[in-house]
């Protein structure tokens, strides 16, 4: 698969962790393809219930351990019933302040959940300088809201289905400077003539990107796909 990746053009991945139990395993990924996968730890929303007495320290000791690790895949979700946002919401606010005290990125996911993410914003004792807000589908006033804050926001291929073109209209109106792409690989799969790498049970193969990158830049414009890569150098901060 890194193989496909690499064969499609794509420079770099980050890898999410969604929960302690992964987190051995993205930094494994991390060491064999070192320089080209670079991991996140973190304890997503869905996952809240599940951190163990510790965990803080044990997160701040995996981002000390490589300064090209970011805190993610962390944030809120009011789609899912359990864990509620009394869950959520702690265990959120304390990675946004390991985050911005070591100085990280952090990947944010947030489902119908926006008011818990500002109530968050203000809990927090500290916020990282940057945040990315993954497979953004909020509207052009939340947008504004979190651009005020550092974020930066990601496009899924899924967002370039004819059912979601709302979506893509918010983000013709974001600045260009603040524009990410990404696949949310194995989810979020795009349009079957975007898919070049069909996978098993309908999963999405990171190497789609190519494809979801030249759709993307036809609906925003020329030198779109360029001006994203400056974007993502700047964004995590590699050259």
């Amino acid at each position: 698969m890194v193989a496909e990746i690499k064969d499609a053009g794509i420079t770099g991945c980050v890898v999410n962790a969604t929960r302690e139990d992964d987190w051995d395993a993205v930094a494994a990924l991390a060491r064999e393809f070192a320089g080209y996968v670079f991991p996140a730890y973190g304890i997503h929303p869905w996952h809240a219930d599940a951190a163990a007495e510790g965990w803080e320290e044990r997160l701040r000791e995996r981002l000390l351990s490589d300064p090209a690790a970011s805190v993610g895949e962390v944030g809120v979700d009011g789609w899912v019933d359990s864990p509620g946002m009394e869950v959520q919401m702690p265990v959120f606010v304390k990675q946004a302040e390991i985050a911005a005290e070591l100085g990280r990125v952090m990947t944010v996911h947030c489902l119908k959940a926006w008011e818990a993410l500002f109530a968050t914003m203000e809990q927090a004792a500290a916020w990282p300088e940057k945040f990315l807000m993954h497979s953004f589908g909020g509207s052009i006033e939340v947008a504004g809201r979190l651009a005020k804050n550092g974020a930066w926001f990601s496009f899924s291929g899924y967002f370039l289905h004819e059912r979601k073109a709302k979506v893509l209209e918010v983000f013709r109106m974001l600045p260009e400077d603040r524009i990410l792409l990404e696949t949310d690989a194995p989810d979020m799969i795009p349009p079957e003539g975007l898919i070049a790498f069909p996978l098993a049970e309908g999963a999405n193969h990171p190497a789609n990107l190519g494809r979801i990158a030249r759709a993307f830049e036809d609906a925003l414009g020329a030198d779109m796909t360029a001006k994203v890569g400056e974007n993502g150098r700047r964004f995590w901060r590699r050259a």
